[in-house]
């Protein structure tokens, strides 16, 4: 009873965060009570739910008419349709309506199951019930850039084949949704631009993800030590109030990590000297917090880095001449710092119009556009030693860190999004995936702000999928959040409504054969949000593959800075990024993922 009552508050508190212009204070209040009474009633669905359900309908196996309930529920958890998304969802020919996806069955090519469901873009209001659970062959989940609200309900956990979840830039509350947890071989997951907010759970990194979108939510807790146990080629964390030390452990993400993106937070201490191990990393963001102490010396280990972004923070010493001549750099931005000296060749130039340098707001003697002398003097006169420091920087260079006045806010800014190389591809399970078919090309679903292309997907078969084989996802675009994605991905239908191509970098469907190209752009909104890299997660050896609803196209925020994609109602409240106009590679919010891995 009581955590009924406390469940009801916090839907009606934030309530606020389902409405719209389409979409009242009252109205949103009314569909938090409708999913609360029907979860109360149907939280867990008995064991003979299905074999119980009055229906005169005739379905061609029992598993489309277990999608069937679930479908016929959800229509009615739908408060406002403007685009008539759902208008044909009526009969037992579940196959059949719009924005669903059908393939064979995993375990049996004989029968039809609903394996993909695409409504992106399409503006609808209402919540996820219960009877969700009953798509237990769901691989692919889009419904970005709408206004569903409350919770996911725990029957999300029974979802055992989902590969891809991006719920996106709609208006989900509540701690870190648990039931996702639950689901095995989930490899893309997309929640930026939502009011989810707690804590990180640890859990999250034991799983073999591939995409780790959470920018642009309201998470307050600190960083899990354990996020280098994580397999993921892209983790966007921006737009968050994170506070503590980056863990160490990020060392251990050397294979894998392409795109790691800390944006507009609140952490601290000193950087750790284990970042110099990411030989993988090429957008490297930590902008926009309260970092301290002197750029370790392993900082010129990052071979493969080309958007490197340490501005607004607290750092203080020199800007290392091997760090400003990384052989793939092509945008270091420092500024808003407490630097004072600039070895040679990092002083910027006007020739070097292919390569981004930015120097201002620091303690440079003879540069242009330095902070007061006084500013400097506070902050130098105290400098911090990261060998005895929380957060101690490990082999960082003799300690010379300010721990005084904050530095000035920086401005926010959503730079355009780059196109970034395919992240590392990690191995996959063996076990064939089934898609959805290939839906229409033109996908306004532009959120990623990288371009990611992948190879082309083998054609669909019917028969069982050959073994699998390992080849490299391509990239995806995506702008701000979100970053840039993994894992094989399918093209995932278009959605119902014209929407402009984030958080961001984004994601992949594995299978048998090498993956498919996907382009998934982030969700936009009226305020550019601000920039995150996200890459799909890469899959080996996944089924054959099938085009699900097509990714976005290259449109926030993980280093590359976009807003997420537009809807007909005002996108998710978020934090404008806080990189230089001209930084070219931000994840605000990522690309939504593409069906596949099914």
């Amino acid at each position: 009873m009581t955590s009924s009552f406390f469940l009801l508050l916090s839907l009606f508190l934030l309530s606020s965060s389902c409405t719209s212009y389409a979409l009242s204070n009252v109205e949103a209040s009314l569909i938090a009570r409708r999913q609360l009474l029907h979860l109360h009633e149907n939280e867990d669905l008995p064991d003979n739910y299905v074999d119980n359900y009055q229906t005169n309908l005739t379905f061609s196996n029992p598993r489309l008419k277990r999608a069937y309930i679930a479908l016929e529920a959800w229509k009615k958890a739908i408060y406002s349709d403007p685009s008539n998304a759902t208008g044909d969802w009526v009969g037992p020919k579940v196959c059949s309506y719009k924005g669903v996806y059908c393939q064979k069955a995993l375990d049996d090519i004989k029968v039809d199951v609903v394996a993909g469901i695409d409504l992106n873009h399409a503006d609808i209001a209402g919540y996820i019930p219960s009877e969700f659970g009953l798509l237990t062959d769901l691989a692919l989940l889009h419904i970005n850039s709408n206004r569903f609200c409350g919770i996911l309900p725990k029957s999300f956990s029974k979802l055992k084949l989902l590969y891809e979840l991006d719920i996106s830039n709609n208006r989900f509350v509540g701690t870190f949704p648990e039931p996702v947890l639950s689901i095995p071989d989930l490899k893309f997951l997309d929640i930026r631009f939502n009011e989810f907010e707690g804590t990180l759970p640890s859990e999250l990194f034991n799983k073999t993800l591939d995409a780790i979108f959470l920018n642009n939510n309201r998470f307050t807790s600190t960083i899990p030590q354990n996020l280098g146990s994580s397999p993921a080629s892209v983790v966007v964390l921006a737009n968050n109030d994170l506070t503590g030390c980056v863990p160490s452990s990020v060392g251990d993400m050397t294979k894998t990590l392409n795109e790691f993106v800390l944006i507009n937070n609140n952490l601290s201490g000193c950087l750790p000297a284990d970042i110099g191990k990411l030989k993988q990393v090429s957008v490297f963001d930590i902008s926009g917090n309260n970092f301290v102490g002197v750029l370790p010396e392993t900082f010129n280990e990052l071979q493969s880095v080309e958007q490197f972004s340490i501005a607004h923070n607290k750092l203080t010493g020199v800007i290392p001449q091997k760090v400003c001549s990384l052989p793939k750099l092509v945008n270091f931005t420092f500024s808003n710092n407490f630097f004072d000296t600039e070895e040679q060749g990092c002083v910027p130039s006007k020739k070097d119009k292919d390569f981004v340098f930015d120097d201002e707001k620091n303690c440079i003697p003879d540069r242009p556009k330095q902070k007061d002398l006084d500013d400097c003097n506070e902050v130098l006169s105290n400098p911090v030693d990261c060998s005895k420091a929380q957060c101690g920087g490990g082999n960082s260079p003799s300690p010379s860190v300010p721990k005084s006045s904050n530095p000035p806010q920086p401005q926010k800014q959503t730079p355009p999004a780059q196109p970034t190389t395919p992240p590392t591809p990690k191995p996959q399970p063996s076990t064939p995936k089934p898609q959805p078919p290939t839906p229409p090309e033109d996908d306004p679903h532009e959120e990623s702000p990288r371009t990611r292309q992948r190879s082309p997907p083998p054609p669909p078969v019917q028969s069982p999928p050959p073994p699998p084989v390992q080849s490299p996802p391509p990239p995806v675009h995506s702008p701000p959040p979100p970053v840039q994605s993994p894992p094989p991905p399918v093209h995932s239908p278009p959605p119902p409504v014209q929407s402009p191509p984030p958080p961001v970098h984004s994601p992949p469907p594995p299978v048998l054969s090498p993956p498919p190209p996907v382009h998934s752009p982030p969700p936009p909104v009226q305020s550019p949000p601000p920039p995150v890299h996200s890459p799909p997660p890469p899959v080996q050896s996944p089924p054959p593959p099938v085009h699900s609803p097509p990714p976005p196209v290259y449109s926030p925020p993980p280093p590359v800075y976009s807003p997420p994609p537009p809807v007909h109602s005002p996108p998710p409240p978020t934090q404008d990024i806080l990189l230089p106009p001209n930084f070219g590679s931000s994840y605000a919010s990522p690309p939504p993922p593409t069906i596949s891995g099914y």
